[in-house]
């Protein structure tokens, strides 16, 4: 018997109130059903009704199973050890989640995801891999996002190195929207096959199509299994499941009920099975609802503190794999249940049941949005930030460098950056102690009730870099009492970047940047991977400083690991 209640039964009774308000009006209104038909009126009655294909995908994909069963056999019988997802956002954050969820599955090439312009993290991936016997698989939905192009272009040239020349196309796969720029490429380049997206479904919405499917059936996954258990989620979240039993419908009215409340800030706790399924809902509900100065503010791999360390902004959903309990997480939550914090829990029986949360997750967050009032499948400020990004490499690609910057501050080979008018708030707040340190508390003195801070680091993801960075956020986390987040760029860029631009203003935000110590040609580009990155960071803070956010980048330099150490010691 599927379980499908999300339990809040103990929240407190304005928020209940508030919950069962919600789906009350969802029942009263038939909008259940309404969202079932693409009533674009349950948004902003823009064009919501042209991206809801997501809904009949596992039927479809259960029509033409056989496609997918022959990618396994494909890829299996072929030799291949190791298969490269290149993607971003939503063609890659699925692909992730399976890999680190199941890992590698026996006769089967084992998955790799590249996300990163990062090139010490490209070149990571590389040489994990044979690349005479490795599959390439290249996501991109328009065929014109940046990122998988750039990494197509690398790989299918050091392929051509390492293999017969006419033969490499035969090593990679695209997956595409039809007739996109991504089609004519894999066309061009005789790949040895293409699966088509679905122009009516979103990149954060495609978990269940072709953008997750395909790596899930190259790396072994048993497809048919997990799509039939999916169905059992799609079923019970049906058109004709009243509200408060539909397990989509109740999730949603959660979030957007709470967020209008000023509980935006969705903490998620995740068995440590299936803890990488929070990398995944950060983009789908950061990116559908964070806008016009609304949204959920997702927060991810936050360790669980005392509960006098949290402020009246928060929700906590935990998703609990049945099978691996994890009982100082569990007490830790209930600690926070005890103190008045609503929390949420949801049971997965196994991991092959996390189909039925990528269905649930969809239903709530386009209810969600509805409540918040938002179109829930735009991201009009992840584009922003790509068209300052595009126009500083074609700069490069014109002169040979990015434009001259001038830093705020230089102490000890860190160097500060801001825009004027967060120098003159930063310098004001300083007053004559103009300091590397003094800089950076006041910075971060900013932080107040209903606040967050967002790191966001482009320097390669690694267990390392993260330990640091996770560190620096559970510090200011504990002295400030506000939510944080840790993103890695470029990624986040198409993730939570849409929320920290488009959302509500109450983020405080740390950039860190570096020199990269070893950098990588982009074939047939005068601009490296390391500028792209550079690009990238810069374009991204320049729309959030556009945005009136608050925000100072920190440039490590070439050592890292150093700049991170005394970072750390810094915002302590």
């Amino acid at each position: 018997m599927l379980k499908t209640e999300c339990q809040y039964a103990d929240f407190s009774a304005p928020l209940k109130k508030a919950v069962d308000a919600a789906l009350e009006d969802w029942q009263t209104n038939h909008k259940v059903s309404r969202l079932w038909k693409g009533d674009a009126s349950l948004w902003t009655n823009d064009d919501e009704d042209k991206w809801l294909g997501w809904l009949h995908i596992v039927e479809d994909q259960l029509a033409h199973l056989q496609r997918l069963s022959d990618a396994a056999a494909d890829a299996a019988n072929a030799g291949f050890t190791h298969a490269v997802l290149l993607g971003m956002g939503g063609s890659s954050l699925c692909p992730e989640v399976f890999k680190i969820t199941f890992g590698k599955q026996a006769s089967h090439p084992e998955l790799h995801v590249l996300d990163s312009t990062d090139p010490a993290q490209i070149k990571a991936v590389e040489d994990q891999v044979d690349l005479a016997h490795t599959l390439f698989i290249v996501a991109s939905k328009s065929g014109t996002t940046l990122e998988p192009n750039i990494f197509k272009q690398y790989f299918f040239d050091l392929v051509q190195s390492a293999v017969n020349k006419d033969k490499t196309g035969r090593q990679f796969i695209a997956i595409t929207d039809p007739g996109s720029k991504m089609q004519q490429v894999a066309e061009t380049g005789h790949f040895c096959d293409i699966f088509p997206g679905v122009p009516r479904i979103g990149g954060r919405y495609s978990a269940l199509s072709n953008f997750g499917m395909v790596p899930a059936a190259v790396m072994g996954l048993d497809v048919r299994r997990f799509l039939e258990r999916t169905q059992k989620m799609v079923q019970a979240c049906a058109a004709t499941v009243p509200a408060a039993e539909n397990p989509g419908v109740v999730l949603g009215a959660i979030l957007g009920a709470l967020a209008n409340l000023g509980r935006n800030k969705v903490t998620l706790v995740a068995s440590p099975g299936i803890r990488d399924l929070g990398a995944w809902l950060e983009q789908l509900l950061a990116e559908s609802t964070g806008k016009q100065g609304k949204g959920l503010i997702p927060v991810d791999r936050e360790d669980l503190g005392r509960p006098d360390v949290y402020g009246n902004d928060r929700v906590f959903i935990q998703l609990q794999l049945k099978n691996a309990v994890d009982a100082d997480q569990d007490a830790r939550l209930e600690a926070l249940r005890r103190a008045g914090q609503p929390v949420v829990r949801i049971d997965v029986a196994d991991v092959y049941d996390l189909g039925q949360e990528f269905f649930r997750w969809e239903i709530a967050t386009a209810v969600a949005g509805s409540i918040i009032g938002i179109n829930a499948f735009n991201q009009p400020d992840v584009e922003a930030s790509k068209v300052v990004s595009r126009q500083l490499t074609q700069e490069y690609e014109k002169t040979g460098k990015l434009p001259a910057e001038t830093p705020l501050l230089e102490e000890g080979g860190i160097k500060l950056f801001t825009d004027e008018v967060n120098a003159a708030r930063l310098k004001n707040l300083a007053g004559q102690q103009f300091s590397l340190a003094q800089v950076l508390r006041v910075h971060l003195n900013q932080l107040g009730a209903g606040d967050y801070l967002a790191l966001l680091a482009y320097i390669q993801m690694n267990d390392e870099h993260e330990l640091s960075l996770q560190t620096i956020r559970h510090a200011v986390r504990d002295k400030k009492r506000v939510a944080t987040c840790l993103g890695f760029g470029p990624r986040f860029l198409h993730s939570t970047g849409q929320a920290y631009k488009g959302g509500p203003n109450t983020g405080v935000f740390l950039q860190i940047t570096c020199d990269d110590a070893v950098d990588l040609p982009v074939p047939e580009q005068k601009y490296t991977f390391g500028v792209v990155k550079a690009a990238q960071a810069r374009g991204d803070f320049q729309v959030l400083a556009e945005r009136n956010r608050r925000a100072l980048r920190v440039h490590l330099g070439k050592d890292v690991r150093a700049g991170l150490e005394r970072l750390k010691t810094l915002c302590k």
